[in-house]
């Protein structure tokens, strides 16, 4: 083994205390923080939404490959459905996701008591942010959807409480729309006005 020099003996706690210094002044004044976030953007994994349908829909880039994405478990006013009037809260919900998915990618999870599309073909999927934050949840939280229960998936009681509690603090909908439950074991919102 080769023997260290009295001067790297000595300088050697000094570069540790150095380099610990900076490492603690790095995590304090979040000089790391900007190579946190490309991690987590960077993550394989997430997609790139390439369009917002409505508050429960989007499209994603996948791979070169445009795949329209319905949230699992929860429904939104309808904006868009050539069928029905425009819903109230609809506007309200469509630019909530908007807003609040903005410019991130996400992380599409399967769920395993659910099918991998709908009759639409749309893939079914929870959606996520980088930092884990689940946005089918946020959406029933913040009152901008309701829990969609008509079919199995693993966080339906969950969901089913995020509503209720929604309802009874009167949030987004629950205080300006006129909800009736419908066929589905959900809720559907009444026309905007």
């Amino acid at each position: 083994m080769k023997k260290l020099s009295k001067y790297t003996k000595r300088t050697a706690p000094l570069w540790v205390l150095i380099v610990s210094i900076v490492v603690l002044l790095g995590q304090r004044y979040g000089w790391f923080d900007s190579a946190k976030q490309t991690a987590q953007v960077n993550q394989p994994g997430l997609y790139r939404v390439i369009r917002f349908d409505d508050g429960d829909t989007i499209v994603v880039d996948m791979n070169g490959a445009k795949e329209t994405i319905r949230f699992i478990g929860v429904d939104t006013p309808e904006t868009h459905d050539p069928r029905k009037a425009v819903q109230c809260f609809g506007q309200a919900a469509s630019n909530f996701t908007k807003t609040f998915i903005s410019t991130n990618n996400v992380r599409l999870e399967a769920d395993p008591l659910n099918t991998n599309r709908d009759r639409y073909n749309r893939l079914l999927r929870y959606v996520y942010l980088p930092n884990g934050t689940l946005v089918n949840a946020e959406i029933i939280k913040q009152g901008y959807g309701f829990a969609y229960l008509s079919f199995p998936f693993t966080k339906a009681e969950e969901f089913r409480q995020y509503q209720t509690a929604a309802r009874e603090q009167g949030k987004g909908l629950w205080s300006n729309c006129q909800p009736s439950a419908n066929q589905y074991g959900s809720f559907t919102s009444n026309d905007a006005q």
